[in-house]
């Protein structure tokens, strides 16, 4: 902790040249408009949430404020001392609770190029300093200075767009780096590289990504990942934090509500959609999740105007 405190004191003076920075940009909503290409960043001024949203393999870096993600069992929570990764697509809830106009919720997010990473991987003899075995497809690190000054330069390229098709790449380039000689190295080198238990389980769940609406026979996935069942069941957990059933449960859901607040299907509708035979069982694992019955979640929603809560805010 005293670390992380250290390290958030190192790194004031890059945060507040972001700020500076992002001051200058137009602001729609939640988002900072920019050029810089697979970046995505976000201002909030009032407690958001909670969302729910389907991440994709991304790096977050919170500069005021903090977040708190829950992943199948797992609650994480950073702030402006930590980053969160994400090595593969998992369907998340998130959580901003504390948010103003005098100190607002200000985050970036960098969308992670695997094919870079192996590249890097290839290219460099690079020695990560993690030794853990643990598969999680989401962990909270330590932002380090040089990890903060790197993603505040390519920040900073929103307002040199001469620069970018030049430096975007060297400077993301540089934070695939610093990760993978940083203290989760080892985890996201398993996870860009084929042939280990993490990709087996990775290429199931693109499966269901695809599929969610297909009936599930976890046999057929245990086979497509060239798993036993039961070694499926725990390599899928260790890096979900679900089962498989459960991760199709979230899809389900999370795409059945985009469905019914794009305002193309009723909730019946949507339900058949996604692979549900049965509207009231869709309704009842529908108000499990997200707190009230489709209809009024998405009128909830769509009254409030409430861009923060149908948005994935990194």
């Amino acid at each position: 902790m005293a670390h992380a405190e250290s390290f958030q004191d190192q790194t004031a003076g890059i945060r507040s040249r972001i700020l500076d920075v992002l001051a200058q940009l137009p602001w729609d909503g939640i988002n900072f408009k920019h050029e810089i290409p697979g970046l995505s960043l976000y201002r909030v001024v009032e407690p958001a949430g909670p969302f729910f949203t389907l991440y994709q393999p991304s790096l977050s870096v919170i500069i005021s404020g903090s977040k708190r993600v829950r992943v199948g069992d797992e609650t994480l929570v950073y702030d402006a001392s930590h980053f969160f990764l994400t090595t593969i697509g998992l369907p998340m809830t998130g959580q901003i609770c504390e948010a103003s106009k005098v100190e607002p919720y200000v985050a970036g997010q960098l969308r992670l190029d695997l094919e870079a990473l192996r590249r890097l991987i290839a290219n460099h003899d690079l020695h990560p300093t993690d030794t853990s075995d643990r598969d999680r497809g989401v962990v909270v690190g330590t932002v380090t200075p040089e990890l903060y000054d790197a993603f505040g330069r390519l920040i900073s390229l929103a307002n040199s767009t001469d620069d970018i098709p030049f430096m975007a790449n060297h400077i993301q380039n540089e934070i695939y780096y610093r990760l993978l000689t940083g203290e989760h190295g080892a985890r996201l080198r398993r996870f860009a590289l084929a042939g280990t238990n993490s990709n087996r389980v990775a290429k199931a769940v693109a499966w269901l990504k695809e599929n969610y609406a297909m009936p599930l026979r976890v046999e057929a996935l245990a086979d497509m990942a060239n798993m036993g069942v039961s070694t499926l069941h725990h390599h899928f957990r260790a890096m979900t934090a679900m089962s498989p059933l459960q991760f199709q449960k979230h899809l389900r859901l999370h795409h059945a509500r985009e469905l019914m607040l794009s305002g193309s299907l009723d909730a019946a509708t949507a339900a058949l959609k996604v692979g549900y035979e049965s509207p009231t069982q869709f309704s009842r694992e529908y108000r499990r999740m997200f707190g009230h019955p489709p209809l009024r979640d998405v009128r909830a929603i769509l009254n409030a105007g409430d861009s923060a809560s149908r948005s994935s805010v990194g």
